[in-house]
């Protein structure tokens, strides 16, 4: 069993000075355990949004949920949208009677009451898979093969990881998504999302994969905003600085998940990954969520210029620019592309995060880090503070 007991802390500080928590993150990533462990707390209603029994207690909701004090938690509340619309009204009572804790597998911006009703009411906790700080650093090969997903990541070996990641997919496409109002295809839907994994760590290109797939940009859009909505895909948005040098514009394409990425590419083992063209892409897209899982991804970008320059992450953390460049490989040098990037972006630091052992100075502002030490090196005092 792994605690994740910085999502308990999260939602338990939020609980105290907001009166609704939302916890948000992919199906099956473990929000109704952290839900159920923080209503195991204290004086609690939990309501299954999934089970016929909790919605029919919730035929009549304001007569359900007025009268209730304590802590109120919804499981999966974007099954109920119109819920959202008596929240508001039952968190500004005065004095408060009870806090409510959601859950949802759909970000505010595809289950639209989270941030048109709840505005300044909510507080959100986004739940990721796991991470290097929870299963262990010396674990890093398995987490990056079978993905962070708990049943994936623990389930006993790697033939039974693959068959729940391919049920999960087949179970989001064919069920969860007609459960959020989503008509499209799922074979369409499919196609796109294992069309993606071939531009994995890339820069959006609608029009190409448009005519590989035989249909509009917009349609290529609607799809990759669905599955950025349903915490499948990060769109990492471009940084855009005053260079003097054209820059580029569109987002660049990760799927989450390395495990799901690596189930969609049909790769059965390994070694398999190792020999095949995307292995760097795959570790850009692992690396980068490992970087993002301490920093925060609010302030996150891309760089990248027309002339060639371009920095795989640069997140504005703590007050200051730092830089991230992803390689597999055991002894990564200086590129043309950091010096360029150092200095058209002003970075405070520039790491270069790679699989191997070694840690060591590559210029004055750059150093390699094994991934295995990355969170201690962040955690430095020199860089503002205890991570």
């Amino acid at each position: 069993m792994i605690t994740r007991k910085h999502y308990l802390e999260m939602i338990r500080e939020r609980l105290k000075s907001f009166p609704v928590v939302s916890v948000l993150g992919p199906r099956q990533v473990g929000k109704t355990t952290l839900a159920q462990e923080i209503a195991g707390e204290q004086s609690s209603h939990f309501f299954d949004l999934e089970d016929v029994d909790a919605l029919a207690r919730l035929a009549e909701p304001k007569a359900a949920l007025e009268r209730l004090e304590g802590l109120v938690v919804l499981d999966e509340v974007q099954r109920k949208p119109e819920l959202f619309a008596l929240l508001r009204v039952l968190a500004d009572r005065k004095p408060v009677k009870a806090r409510f804790l959601l859950t949802g597998s759909a970000s505010p911006s595809l289950v639209r009451g989270v941030s048109e009703s709840l505005a300044g009411r909510v507080a959100l906790v986004d739940v990721a898979g796991f991470n290097l700080a929870e299963v262990g650093e010396d674990e890093w090969r398995k987490l990056w093969w079978r993905g962070g997903f708990p049943l994936a990541y623990l389930a006993e070996t790697d033939a039974a990881s693959r068959q729940w990641q391919e049920e999960f997919v087949r179970t989001l496409l064919e069920r969860d998504m007609p459960q959020l109002g989503i008509t499209i295809s799922s074979a369409a839907l499919r196609r796109f999302w294992t069309m993606l994994t071939h531009y994995h760590a890339q820069i959006w290109k609608g029009s190409e994969l448009a005519r590989s797939l035989g249909a509009s940009e917009p349609t290529m859009r609607k799809y990759l905003d669905i599955l950025s909505s349903t915490f499948m895909v990060r769109q990492l948005p471009p940084w855009h600085e005053n260079v003097g040098k054209r820059q580029v514009k569109a987002p660049k394409i990760y799927l989450r998940d390395s495990g799901l990425l690596h189930c969609l590419m049909r790769q059965t083992a390994f070694a398999d990954l190792e020999a095949h063209p995307k292995l760097g892409a795959s570790w850009e897209g692992f690396a980068l969520e490992q970087v993002l899982s301490i920093t925060g991804d609010r302030d996150a970008y891309f760089w990248a210029t027309h002339g060639g320059a371009e920095l795989d992450l640069m997140v504005n953390w703590r007050g200051r620019k730092y830089g991230f460049e992803f390689k597999y490989g055991d002894a990564p040098s200086m590129t043309k592309s950091m010096h360029t990037a150092l200095h058209d972006l002003k970075l405070e630091r520039l790491f270069v995060v790679h699989p191997g052992r070694d840690a060591y100075v590559m210029n004055e502002q750059t150093e390699a880090v094994a991934i295995t030490n990355l969170r201690a090196r962040l955690a430095q005092s020199d860089l503002g503070g205890e991570a």
